[in-house]
């Protein structure tokens, strides 16, 4: 049933007394939510081109004006398909207008979407209160809308509520005041005055206060000659968010190799058209300074551009480099960007000011005016999976966005993943590779600790032999950089009395020792507790022991190693976020540190020029788990941080791996440097098991309040499967990660052939199932990248 015919029935109900008002509240909610659960089976649609208008209009039984003309509107909810309204008489709009809909006793935003409406007399219809002055999402956006919530089975109100992440921008920016010149002479001419009138002839209009500012007087000194005539005032358009970006402004000197990647990225850009290219080059090979070549042949074509990073913690130093080629800085878009600002930008991008925007995975949503290329740096990183309401992986969506957009799309990194080594490989993606480091700095000399024979001391975590290297390196006045991704002091803290271990009430996990904050943590749900002296089991003083180290423990036993030396710990969740990150980041690049411990935030795009030496602490901590993508992962990761050692020519570097496995292929990949050896094994591999690229997967996660709840969901989901030889579905079986957040969690995998239908299975699936009841939820991860 149309939302908009579920709520006249309710007006009409309203009307037959007070009494009746409690109960039907009651049923509001209740159709509103039979409507959120409409149809799941939504294909994108082809939209069609005509402003709608109003025809002829009617009085309802209310006396409310209704017009014939009717609509779908897409709004920001978990329906699976727009809601039909009725267009007032004299309003036009067209698809893709943004617009306020009256929906149960609330006013939303939503979009006037594709396609026709339900057979509805639009007389019964309620009505659209308002179509915001803002410029309406474009046809590449809603198709792109539309794909996404086909493929991973998402309503499409929720993904279009991505793109509609600024309401406040949805109306015009205010004017703001502005002075400017007149002809009028002061009647006294003093040198303060003479630094205004001068300044003031540069640009026709100023601000009251930029013009002091800019003329270094103080503002009663404009107000002086605003009294006299000599300026008028003037109505000023908002500021533009960033500068205008200037092409030519710090053309970086590239090398032979560099030039002609630059050249065939460029040339990507010069030809209309959908392009995917691999941009691989070791770390330190310039790639950013490559790619902005083709961010320049985009901007010089009037085009916009977006640049998509996994970390806000690469953001400021990309922002620096990009602010030093271009004369300005890049648009920022990501959780740490003040709402005013975003708000800001949300506009401006969308009117087609802002040429280019800097951000994380959800800046793939945002409403641009002429997108002309994407930029997908570290396009491995796994980041830019979503797993949270829609799942998504940016880097995945944004090849879809290009090529619904009709332009190009480049991948940058050292390690690509697999299924974008596959795609190169095959010819659906060009290739450009960059084969040495700038300024022919060389790769450090990788080499494996085996920790069987050679163990750090009973209570401590650094070999002996890392331990001298990191003492010669700091004598030379160079810097060590020691890389452990976990972070806290201790992944678990026991009671040597009783064997208590301390885990987190909600989730199947152990609490992890922050001694910097005092706390044991649970680094899934957030619940803490301060760190106690006493076991609570047995209530033994004194007898908590933390077992394992993380970033915190190292640091502590650097300090008491090097007590002479400046050490840093960089670690996502330290006391005062990412400006102190940031902050930190910079003193290590300018040299005010000596030893760095780090987790994988330290991993990627820093440029620290004084390192040249990478200790890799426990080197096997991502091999121990099932997930199909374990291997790759550790290589990427220890590929890339030990790649941040030497990337200032004239210095040897290292890079030493602690290892209980030497023998494991990763570990001999990495310290052969061999490659293209290691990838050849991984899809060979991934081939003979038909995992990505050469097979499908869907996970399906079943989570309730009980573990009965869930299991019972799960095996009903499972003999609800359609029968299809070829593909296969798996479990349920309890998640590794089986309570969550207080909700116990079963898992099933759905195993397909590539060129499976595996979202028609699911549908399919799904929609021969019985409904979840009670706490039951379900979700569904097509692609997915964790297995927990």
């Amino acid at each position: 049933m149309p939302g908009g015919l579920a709520d006249h029935r309710i007006s009409r109900q309203l009307r037959r007394g007070a009494a009746l008002r409690a109960q039907l509240s009651f049923r509001g909610a209740f159709h509103l939510h039979r409507l959120a659960r409409g149809r799941s089976d939504s294909k994108p649609r082809t939209p069609p081109t005509q402003v709608l208008t109003t025809g002829r209009s009617h009085l309802n039984q209310t006396g409310q004006l209704f017009a014939t003309t009717t609509v779908p509107v897409l709004v920001p909810l978990p329906g699976n398909r727009p809601y039909s309204y009725a267009v007032p008489d004299g309003m036009s709009v067209q698809p893709g207008s943004i617009v306020q809909v009256p929906l149960g006793p609330r006013q939303v935003a939503g979009v006037v979407w594709d396609g026709v409406t339900d057979d509805v007399d639009p007389r019964k219809l309620r009505s659209i209160t308002k179509v915001f002055d803002c410029p309406p999402l474009d046809h590449t956006m809603r198709r792109f809308i539309d794909w996404v919530a086909d493929y991973t089975l998402s309503p499409p109100g929720l993904v279009a509520r991505m793109a509609l992440r600024a309401p406040a921008a949805f109306d015009p920016e205010p004017w703001i005041d502005g002075i400017a010149l007149t002809d009028t002479t002061p009647s006294r001419l003093t040198e303060a005055r003479e630094r205004v009138l001068a300044t003031a002839a540069e640009a026709p209009t100023w601000a009251r206060l930029g013009l002091a500012h800019a003329a270094g007087v103080t503002p009663s000194v404009v107000d002086g000659l605003i009294k006299q005539g000599v300026f008028e005032r003037v109505r000023l358009p908002p500021p533009p968010a960033v500068a205008e970006p200037d092409t030519s402004y710090g053309r970086a000197n590239l090398n032979e190799d560099q030039r002609a990647a630059a050249n065939a990225l460029a040339a990507t850009v010069a030809v209309d058209g959908f392009t995917a290219t691999l941009l691989e080059g070791v770390t330190g090979s310039g790639k950013t300074e490559v790619y902005f070549e083709a961010v320049a042949a985009a901007l010089e074509k009037g085009r916009q551009v977006l640049i998509l990073l996994p970390e806000i913690a690469l953001t400021q130093s990309f922002i620096d480099r990009f602010h030093a080629r271009f004369g300005s800085p890049p648009a920022e878009w990501h959780s740490d960007v003040p709402p005013r600002q975003r708000e800001k930008v949300w506009r401006q991008i969308a009117e087609g000011r802002v040429r280019i925007v800097a951000g994380a995975r959800s800046a793939l949503f945002l409403p641009f005016n002429d997108l002309g290329l994407i930029i997908v740096d570290e396009e491995h990183d796994p980041a830019y999976k979503q797993e949270d309401r829609t799942f998504y992986h940016a880097r995945d969506m944004a090849v879809v966005r290009a090529s619904i957009g009709a332009f190009p799309i480049i991948l940058a990194s050292a390690t690509p993943s697999v299924e974008t080594r596959v795609n190169a490989a095959s010819g659906r993606y060009g290739h450009v590779r960059l084969t040495g480091r700038f300024a022919e700095a060389a790769m450090p000399d990788l080499s494996l600790i085996d920790m069987r024979s050679a163990p750090p001391a009973r209570g401590r975590f650094v070999s002996p032999v890392l331990a001298t290297a990191i003492a010669e390196t700091v004598a030379k006045g160079e810097q060590a950089l020691l890389f452990l991704n976990r972070r806290g002091y201790a992944p678990l803290t026991l009671c040597r009395v009783c064997g208590h271990r301390f885990q987190c009430l909600d989730c199947s996990t152990w609490l992890v020792d922050h001694r910097l904050r005092g706390q044991l943590q649970c680094h899934h749900c957030g619940f803490a507790v301060p760190r106690p002296e006493a076991c609570p089991e047995c209530g033994t003083l004194d007898h908590l022991v933390a077992c394992g180290p993380g970033v915190e423990r190292i640091a502590e036993e650097m300090l008491t190693d090097f007590p002479d030396a400046r050490t840093i710990l960089l670690s996502s969740d330290l006391p005062g976020g990412a400006r102190r990150l940031r902050r930190e980041l910079d003193a290590i690049a300018d040299g005010e540190a000596d030893i760095v411990i780090g987790t994988q935030l330290v991993a990627k795009g820093h440029h620290f020029p004084m390192m040249t030496l990478v200790g890799a602490i426990d080197a096997d901590l991502g091999l121990a788990n099932g997930d199909p993508r374990a291997a790759e992962r550790t290589f990427q990761l220890l590929h890339q941080v030990t790649g941040r050692a030497g990337r200032s020519g004239g210095r040897a570097s290292r890079g030493m791996i602690q290892t209980w496995q030497p023998e494991h292929p990763v570990m001999q990949a990495i310290a052969s440097g061999d490659a293209k050896r290691f990838y050849e094994r991984e899809v060979n591999e991934r081939e003979r098991t038909s995992l990505p690229p050469f097979g499908r997967l869907a996970s399906i996660i079943v989570s309730a309040n009980s573990r009965r709840e869930a299991e019972e969901y799960g095996r009903e989901l499972r003999r609800a499967a359609p029968q299809d030889a070829a593909i296969e579905v798996l479990g349920p079986a309890e998640a590794p990660l089986a309570l969550l957040r207080g909700r116990h969690r079963f898992r099933l995998l759905v195993h397909a052939p590539r060129k499976a239908h595996i979202q028609g299975f699911l549908r399919a699936l799904i929609a021969a199932a019985p409904r979840p009841r009670g706490s039951v939820q379900m979700q569904v991860d097509v692609d997915p990248q964790s297995f927990l």
